[in-house]
């Protein structure tokens, strides 16, 4: 068929444009499982750019209990949860999930950006306020302008900040405090013993994106919630199931009436398949495993505070990261996907984060270690920093 008319031709001087800038990025392919060594456009490196924080991506045992679901229950579930696609397996994964939360009930969706689009959108409306963390993650973002609330939105952690905007806000209907538990980008935990305590004085709603606090902070991995102890005083904890548990999903925990308003009003989950079966048997494995295995979370903080320090005492600025996610910030966005290009070039995967996703002034490397990786593959990493980091005089 003949193109007689691109309606889309502005698109390529759109990525044109990106090149010109330093912004364009291309998929990188894997050729080899997940896991701290993996073979990638071809080349047989170590990998500094995975969420597979314990390792779990390749866990014989996920794999074990993946295979047995599907032997049980087959591929695909066929239909949306609230026809005919839930499986007694998928009540089941949420009953762990909330007893392993410790919350009421937790409900389960396709991705952590269906999770908190979906939340946020269904809960909040004209009348309303939303309070959110001027850094919070993209997908927190989205659930706001979904809504019809106003929206207020403090500076990075500042507790000043959010009891103004408290203050601002107190003859809303209802008003929803929410922010990153752990920041992407910056590794930085959110103090949230202090939000919850200011949303309670001022009777607000709390909401913590738990995304990179799962698995990773707290007992067993339980999260921001339990590393503050704040069992029972954080309304929505939402968190994803696709990093360091190795699966798929995002979810939703908190008190039953909760979920059971998820159920019937939020799109985001009404309107997308149920997980395979085998995905879901994955998952449950996952949350047996962190309780069982205690010594991949001992790894991961052990390899965390090594390479944190080696790249500290480097000269690199690293920011005020305090989990594994470690941001070697060079400014530039030319400058970091120079770094990336020529690590890369050595043996070292780390991708190079830029604008949009962080200042145009404060491009990175976001560099996050797994439980995986051996004190010998971090030292390589450091080696090569300091070999690069020189030649390009950041050190």
């Amino acid at each position: 068929m003949t193109d007689h008319k691109n309606r889309l031709h502005f698109l390529k001087e759109e990525v044109e444009k990106l090149k010109s800038e330093n912004l364009f990025t291309t998929l990188p392919v894997l050729t080899s499982p997940q896991g701290a060594h993996v073979t990638l456009n071809g080349k047989k490196v170590i990998t500094l750019s995975t969420n597979n924080y314990l390792g779990f991506a390749n866990h014989p045992r996920l794999a074990a209990a993946a295979k047995k679901a599907m032997d049980k229950w087959g591929f695909g579930t066929g239909a949306v949860r609230q026809i005919a696609g839930t499986m007694e397996i998928h009540n089941e994964a949420e009953e762990m999930l909330a007893k392993y939360k410790h919350t009421e009930a937790s409900l389960i969706f396709v991705a952590g950006i269906a999770a908190n689009r979906g939340t946020i959108q269904v809960l909040m409306g004209e009348g309303d306020a939303i309070i959110s963390d001027e850094l919070n993650h993209g997908s927190i973002i989205d659930g706001v302008r979904l809504t019809k609330s106003e929206k207020k939105i403090y500076p990075h952690m500042n507790m000043e900040g959010l009891e103004k905007a408290l203050k601002e806000t107190q003859s809303a209907k209802r008003r929803l405090v929410v922010t990153d538990g752990v920041f992407s980008m910056d590794g930085d935990i959110a103090p949230l013993d202090q939000i919850v305590e200011l949303a309670e004085k001022y009777d607000a709603i709390t909401m913590v994106d738990d995304a990179h606090g799962d698995g990773v902070l707290g007992k067993d991995g339980r999260g921001i919630v339990d590393h503050f102890n704040l069992h029972g005083r954080v309304d929505i904890d939402m968190g994803t199931l696709s990093k360091a548990f190795g699966c798929l999903g995002g979810y939703i925990a908190g008190r039953q009436e909760l979920r059971d308003y998820l159920i019937n009003r939020s799109r985001s989950f009404i309107f997308t398949t149920a997980h395979p079966p085998c995905v879901t048997g994955a998952i449950m494995e996952a949350l047996k495993i962190v309780q069982d295995e205690p010594q991949h979370l001992k790894r991961l903080w052990e390899n965390t505070k090594f390479f944190k320090e080696g790249l500290r005492d480097l000269g690199f600025n690293i920011g005020h990261s305090q989990t594994p996610i470690t941001p070697v910030i060079v400014g530039e966005s030319a400058t970091a996907q120079k770094l990336s290009r020529t690590l890369f070039e050595h043996g070292i995967f780390a991708k190079p984060i830029v604008f949009p996703l962080v200042a145009k002034d404060a491009a990175r490397i976001r560099n996050i270690v797994t439980a995986e990786h051996t004190t010998e593959d971090l030292q390589f990493a450091l080696d090569v920093y300091k070999k690069v980091g020189k030649e390009m005089k950041l050190i």
